[in-house]
């Protein structure tokens, strides 16, 4: 009984002993072994090292390409167009000056372009009718005329700036002398019979009081005659214009044709010389409706007489366009009596006062009046305006009830 104790004590003692060294033996395999049992790795979890985040480099954001400045284009400075003193750009001071006949009946009024001409020249004609020759350079009109014949003295006067000269027909001595010089020597001889696509027939108007042309077709033709533009050089003196409280109150110019009596009244606060003709109370421009209204007007005197050329009815004339004779210059609503002078066809007439010195006139549109030396024939007045305002007229005084 005794020994069966002992023994089973001894047993018990090598089967602890066996589970402690199983123990062990499975602890030691767990440590020395990741992958160990199901049951080591709940005993022991593992240990897991997270993963940094890269920390974000900025991107540097690219400038936008700079856009160069454009270099600014100077505007060119104006220079005085040769004609009128106007400022205007270097372009159309070089334009060549076109002349153009244009008719006085009372059939062909009112006119159209004279309100955009640089300079105006009315001389008589046949009969004791005058007619007009308008030089264009500063403006160039859609609508021109009516287109009347040449004279010779009008060609002198054209001549002056070798001027595209546009007319219809013309008289012997006239025609002549165009064809002699007419390319270039003393114009450029725009015939409406020979350049015909350049001239227009209005239906609105009887025949021959109704042919025109334009600006733009006269420079292109010009153009093709070989008329080129360039740097003219002024011939008359310009001025700006005289201080408002120097001028004059009023005055009027009155010159008379047989057919026609011109007269001017000046206008103080627009500077100009407001014109009338013969059957028209306000001379207007038929293409844009403006009131004729030169800032200068100059009446000239000069010898006419007969031309003697078989012209059936009224003679033809002739006039002494080269020369000098007495004229009167109108500018600033003041008048002063001088010369005016012509050495030869293609020289310029100009305008002296009464100590031989040249005149100047106001920077603007001319008008001269061409007339014989007969002063009943052709009779020109000149009343001065007034430095004294005039008088303000008084209401009269209403009825008493």
């Amino acid at each position: 009984m005794k020994r069966t104790a002992t023994i089973g004590a001894i047993g018990a003692m090598a089967i602890g002993a066996t589970i402690v060294a199983l123990i062990g033996s499975s602890i030691a395999g767990q440590a020395a072994t990741p992958t160990g049992s199901p049951i080591g790795q709940v005993s022991q979890p593992a240990t897991v090292t997270p993963t940094a985040t890269p920390t974000p480099v900025p991107t540097a954001t690219p400038l936008p390409t700079p856009v160069p400045t454009p270099t600014p284009v100077p505007t060119p400075a104006p220079v005085p167009a040769p004609l009128t003193g106007e400022p205007v750009s270097a372009a159309v001071a070089a334009r060549h000056p076109i002349a153009v006949m244009i008719d006085d009946l009372m059939a062909a009024r009112p006119q159209s372009g004279l309100s955009s001409a640089s300079v105006v020249w009315q001389a008589p004609a046949e009969g004791g009718i005058p007619r007009y020759m308008a030089v264009f350079q500063d403006t160039l009109p859609k609508s021109i005329g009516p287109v009347r014949s040449s004279r010779y003295y009008y060609i002198a006067w054209a001549a002056e700036w070798r001027a595209v000269y546009a007319h219809s027909g013309g008289s012997p001595g006239a025609l002549q002398t165009l064809r002699a010089k007419g390319s270039g020597q003393y114009v450029y001889n725009a015939d409406e019979f020979r350049y015909s696509g350049t001239f227009f027939r209005l239906k609105t108007r009887f025949s021959p009081h109704n042919l025109y042309t334009t600006g733009a077709k006269l420079r292109s033709l010009g153009k093709r005659m070989g008329a080129k533009d360039k740097a003219y050089k002024t011939v008359w003196q310009f001025a700006p214009d005289a201080p408002l409280e120097s001028r004059p109150y009023g005055g009027t110019i009155t010159v008379k044709y047989p057919y026609n009596t011109i007269s001017y009244k000046y206008d103080r606060k627009t500077n100009t010389y407001l014109r009338t003709v013969t059957g028209e109370k306000k001379q207007t421009d038929a293409e844009n409706d403006t009131r004729i209204a030169p800032k200068n007007v100059v009446v000239m005197r000069m010898r006419f007489g007969p031309l003697n050329d078989g012209h059936p009815g009224a003679p033809r004339l002739e006039a002494s366009v080269v020369g000098s004779g007495p004229a009167w210059i109108s500018t600033n609503g003041k008048t002063i009596k001088g010369t005016w002078k012509k050495p030869s066809i293609t020289k310029p007439t100009r305008f002296y006062d009464s100590k031989g010195n040249e005149v100047t006139l106001t920077i603007g549109q001319t008008f001269v009046q061409v007339i014989t030396t007969s002063t009943t024939g052709y009779p020109a007045t000149f009343k001065a305006g007034s430095d004294t305002p005039p008088a303000t007229p008084v209401p009269s005084a209403s009825p008493a009830n």
